[in-house]
């Protein structure tokens, strides 16, 4: 079933966190590398990223989590902003280790597209790690192609060079 989230009293964050575990997991090097016990540094990622979620990302305007979720468990995640009229940035698509392999990512992709269709004309921009092949396939077997040798991320005004840059248009009937 696809979710969309528009609040942050609306999401199960034990499950979200439960579908970014893993990039939390390699992040604690990133944000609390005196830590030595793993498990406390996942815990204070994951608080950082809710408390990002919650004073930040939900605070745009026409922000929202899509969530794929099947038999009760989230298993494939990604936030997406508006930028303007017709335009959208999609960031963090993951899907939980012990479901990947199985479509959910591109499931995910097609279903935010699908919903966004009913609008008319848009345009969906994504950045993804140039050494993410697995990601990046899963962006183009769902339409999206490489547009730029360097992502630019909308939400931070950032380029940078070891993503590119990905765009999905649907021009509308």
């Amino acid at each position: 079933m696809l979710i969309k989230i528009t609040e942050y009293q609306q999401l199960d964050t034990g499950k979200l966190m439960d579908v970014y575990y893993e990039s939390n997991y390699e992040n604690t090097d990133f944000f609390f590398p005196e830590e030595a016990d793993k498990e406390a540094a996942v815990k204070m990622v994951e608080a950082g990223f809710l408390d990002f979620l919650k004073d930040d990302f939900f605070s745009k305007k026409d922000a929202a989590y899509w969530i794929l979720e099947t038999g009760g468990i989230y298993v494939s995640a990604l936030r997406m902003c508006r930028i303007k009229e017709g335009l959208y940035y999609l960031e963090a698509l993951e899907t939980r280790p012990d479901h990947r392999r199985k479509g959910y990512g591109a499931m995910l992709l097609s279903g935010v597209a699908d919903s966004l269709k009913e609008d008319g004309p848009f345009r969906l921009l994504s950045c993804v790690g140039k050494k993410n092949t697995a990601s990046l396939k899963v962006h183009e077997k769902s339409g999206f192609q490489i547009v730029s040798e360097e992502g630019y991320d909308y939400l931070n005004g950032e380029t940078d060079d070891h993503t590119f840059g990905l765009e999905y248009c649907y021009p509308g009937e």
